[in-house]
């Protein structure tokens, strides 16, 4: 599953060999501009004033993070994953680049249930790695510690994918303008618990193919679901912002709408918006 990106970039060689794995995610799956942005709009547009600590768990390379940062000498963050390997080459190749700005974001190898240093404005989980809780418990057990940690003013963002397709057992291309092929594989779904076993593959030009590049094992959440654990957690209100369409009539341009309805699409990606 990947967002639709609006801005062609500029092609490059990729070969099984040669490749990095995590230079691949970003690649084809994350789209940290949009996603800063929306945070941002709607922090600004509930609080009327703008979001200055942000926290994103399951930073993985921490690319989010080293984004937020950069925004300006105002802006901190702090980011969370369990997994030391993603953490090191992201500070290799997204802080150490920015010299004493680097200073203001401070990178934990955690769970994401820890707390803070300084409470955020804005905490986000971006790509659905929240889906590795399993069980209603640890999920709203999450989502308290998440309510508790955010400041008085607070948002927590998660985006969500959904439809028909995200119950099945399918696999998925999308062509990557660099020059690789990014493949979704929903290898394994259980319709009685919505136990997945996902895979992303990486396949390039010269017929080469890097499988099992990332192997997730999650429960398929609904927006529902969510929604009612966020309420029960202690959030005052939940608001879904739905794919939109540009001017043009085009969507996958990164814009989001508030919905109380939704479309019944065979699949989509959303953002859940729970304010403190």
């Amino acid at each position: 599953m990947t967002k639709d990106k609006s801005k062609k970039k500029q092609k490059i060689t990729y070969t099984a060999k040669t490749a990095d794995k995590y230079e691949l995610y970003q690649l084809s799956v994350q789209s940290v501009e949009p996603d800063v942005k929306f945070l941002r709009r709607v922090y600004k547009k509930e609080f009327g004033q703008p979001a200055r600590h942000m926290r994103e768990d399951f930073c993985g390379t921490g690319l989010m993070t080293a984004y937020w940062i950069k925004r300006g000498p105002e802006s901190t963050a702090e980011g969370f994953d369990i997994d030391p390997e993603p953490l090191a080459w992201g500070k290799a190749r997204h802080f150490a680049k920015l010299g004493d700005a680097a200073e203001r974001a401070v990178m934990h190898q955690a769970d994401v249930r820890e707390p803070s240093i300084k409470s955020p404005d804005v905490r986000c989980a971006q790509n659905f790695s929240y889906c590795v809780f399993k069980s209603r418990d640890e999920m709203l057990d999450y989502f308290k510690k998440v309510h508790a940690d955010l400041a008085n003013k607070g948002v927590f963002v998660m985006d969500i994918y959904g439809g028909p397709e995200a119950f099945q057992e399918l696999e998925e291309e999308t062509d990557i303008d660099e020059g690789f092929t990014y493949v979704w594989d929903q290898d394994d779904f259980s319709p009685v618990t919505h136990d997945a076993r996902m895979y992303i593959h990486f396949r390039f030009e010269d017929g080469t193919e890097m499988a099992k590049a990332f192997i997730y094992q999650w429960r398929v959440w609904t927006i529902p679901e969510l929604a009612e654990l966020l309420d029960e957690a202690g959030f005052s209100r939940v608001d879904i912002y739905w794919e939109g369409t540009d001017e043009d009539g085009e969507s996958g341009n990164g814009i989001y709408r508030k919905t109380r309805y939704g479309e019944p699409d065979i699949s989509f990606v959303s953002y859940i918006v729970a304010i403190k």
